[in-house]
């Protein structure tokens, strides 16, 4: 099992609890970014670098991730893509983000680019809250538990 994460947006946070995890229970994780990441001296965890450019991050992401992996991301296309493939993933508000939700999610996220690019001022998303890392890590856990199993 392995976890791979979009490292371009990941919060500190929700890493320190990605290392925490791998370290526990032995699960591989890799980050995926353009620029350089801090990761722990640790063979369970890595980091990628590819090249700068329009979704090289999350490209890679999907050409490497199989079915049964998770991949932490809250960009909803690559969501998309590795559902498509056969994983499961985490956004970093702790939504598990499944072949039953995507669709939706799809659609808002385009709904919105619709308005916004006509010229519609739409505001963000929160910011990340003590409420959300908890959110994240109950459900990190959840799914590594069931691999356990």
């Amino acid at each position: 099992m392995k976890i791979w994460v979009d490292a371009d947006a990941c919060p500190v946070a929700m890493r320190k609890i990605l290392f925490k995890a791998a370290l526990r229970t032995s699960t591989q994780v890799t980050l995926i970014a353009n620029h350089a990441v801090p990761v722990p001296a640790s063979p369970l965890v890595t980091m990628k670098q590819v090249p700068k450019g329009f979704d090289v991050a999350d490209d890679e992401i999907v050409r490497l991730v199989e079915s049964g992996h998770l991949v932490i991301t809250s960009d909803i296309p690559l969501a998309s893509e590795a559902i498509e493939k056969g994983a499961t993933v985490i956004n970093g508000r702790g939504e598990l983000l499944d072949k039953h939700n995507i669709r939706a999610l799809l659609n808002m996220r385009d709904f919105m680019e619709t308005l916004r690019s006509s010229g519609v001022q739409t505001s963000g998303q929160a910011p990340l809250g003590q409420s959300d890392i908890k959110s994240f890590a109950d459900q990190l856990d959840r799914w590594l538990a069931r691999r356990a199993k």
